[in-house]
């Protein structure tokens, strides 16, 4: 009965992620590079862990409903950390389409850039053999990439096709230009 109720609930919590993401979707992602299907998300990871620590957090405030306060406060904690994953997973996305990308993250305004506002680009090696690549704009703001996202290298190629069109370069001319080194842009100490 308890494996009944457990799967339950985590189909539940599942089904309520999957709603909410297409609802955030529909409602609030309507421009034109949204809707191009080309983006940049984080891992569905998030996503996932994110639901079972929610169902693990529901599960264990209940269990702790009149005998423990121990459960009932860990439960709080583990779902503060599940919806956080989630709303994490939800908010954080770049969407792009040939000539421009919108940068969208948690508490900020999107943000649109053209491919010719980036000025460069710093290396990150993250433990674990992960690459950061860190694309600075000219409005001072930087725009994180790790190998590990989904739809990373695309849009770097597209980012990179798109900044020499609009800047007037050729991709010949770029010697810094060499996606097998995890190199689009010029490095950031060049410029």
């Amino acid at each position: 009965m308890q494996i009944l109720t457990i799967l339950i609930v985590a189909a539940l919590v599942f089904g309520v992620c999957y709603l909410f993401d297409k609802g955030f979707e529909k409602a609030f992602r309507s421009k034109a590079q949204h809707k191009s299907g080309l983006a940049v998300r984080i891992s569905k990871r998030y996503a996932a862990f994110g639901a079972i620590l929610i169902a693990l957090g529901i599960m264990s405030i209940i269990a702790g409903l009149g005998e423990s306060t121990l459960l009932i406060v860990g439960g709080a904690l583990v779902l503060a950390m599940g919806i956080g994953l989630v709303v994490y997973y939800a908010t954080f996305g770049v969407f792009y389409d040939a000539d421009s990308f919108i940068l969208t993250t948690f508490g900020k305004k999107s943000t649109t850039y053209s491919y010719k506002d980036i000025k460069g680009q710093k290396l990150y090696i993250v433990q674990g053999g992960s690459v950061l690549v860190e694309l600075h704009m000219t409005d001072g703001r930087a725009v994180s990439f790790q190998s590990t996202m989904e739809g990373v290298y695309p849009f770097l190629d597209i980012a990179f096709a798109g900044w020499c069109r609009q800047t007037g370069r050729r991709a010949e001319d770029c010697d810094f230009y060499d996606p097998s080194q995890h190199c689009w842009f010029p490095s950031e100490e060049d410029i």
